[in-house]
């Protein structure tokens, strides 16, 4: 029995160490690192003391918890539109489509993420600035006098976020949407039910596992997003993202901008928490 327990114990210790010796050394480490800085300042002398001035300045400073709450309430809105954006993608492509079409929508789908997202972000400001392709056409088809700036406000970014986190929100709906039973949404046409009845009754409570996985994924990345904020929002985009790196790389203040980090993680993990409490979902059954 013991060199039983020993022989399948050898592989598992094999396969999982690694993986605990990369979460501690990248993950555990660092972050544990960070939150003593963000408690140390450096007094007069020069000497680094304990001090909560690290947060306090961040309450102190208007812009800096005006952009937090800015940061938050931008990263909802998106995820929200992602989402009514993907269920009838994802649906489409496992309930209307033959099944033939549906492996080669859901790679067309993927396309775009083989690319960085540095160079997706690129694609869309060479589509929207005023040399770009689609001012180009507009004028060409006298549809416009001059050229009109498309980019740098919250519409293009937000449409630039919804683009660039689509993909996670759209797998977990199609993995759930698979295991519909489709005589379920026939039987509710036959006894009268309307598109409306049928996707709030149906088709939302079968997918809210898959609905509140993708959310937040997509919550998680649109809040922690630094690109697409700074490139297509432009100099007004006023991310949080952008407080931290100013913190870490201008201002070269690294235990402000830990500071600033732990504060952004707190605000995602109560967002996610509440989120998971108003739609009764446990964080066990949404990351299967």
């Amino acid at each position: 029995m013991n060199a039983a327990r020993s022989r399948i114990s050898l592989p598992f210790l094999i396969f999982v160490t690694p993986v605990l010796m990369w979460l501690f050394l990248l993950i555990v480490l660092p972050h544990i690192d960070l939150l003593l800085m963000s408690f140390r300042i450096e007094d007069d002398a020069g000497t680094m003391v304990w001090s909560l001035i690290n947060y306090l300045n961040f309450f102190d400073e208007p812009v800096y918890w005006r952009t937090f709450a800015r940061t938050a309430v931008y990263a909802i809105l998106t995820t929200a539109i992602t989402f009514s954006v993907s269920l009838p993608v994802a649906f489409y492509i496992t309930k209307v489509v033959s099944p033939r079409f549906s492996g080669f929508l859901s790679l067309l789908l993927l396309m775009p993420f083989w690319v960085s997202e540095l160079v997706r972000v690129y694609g869309w400001m060479i589509l929207l600035r005023e040399s770009g392709v689609i001012n180009h056409f507009l004028l060409r088809a006298g549809l416009l006098q001059r050229p009109v700036e498309m980019l740098y406000n919250d519409i293009t970014m937000v449409m630039g976020l919804v683009y660039t986190s689509m993909l996670f929100m759209v797998v977990p709906l199609i993995s759930v949407l698979e295991s519909l039973d489709d005589s379920l949404i026939e039987a509710a046409y036959d006894l009268g039910g309307n598109v409306f009845s049928i996707v709030t009754r149906i088709i939302i409570p079968h997918a809210m596992p898959g609905i509140v996985s993708g959310g937040i994924v997509v919550f998680m990345l649109t809040l922690g997003n630094y690109l697409t904020p700074n490139l297509i929002g432009g100099k007004n985009s006023l991310w949080f993202t952008e407080q931290i790196y100013n913190q870490f790389i201008a201002s070269f203040n690294w235990n402000q901008g830990a500071a600033f980090g732990f504060l952004l993680l707190i605000l995602s993990s109560t967002i996610v928490w509440i989120g998971l409490k108003l739609t009764r979902q446990k964080l066990s059954q949404v990351v299967q």
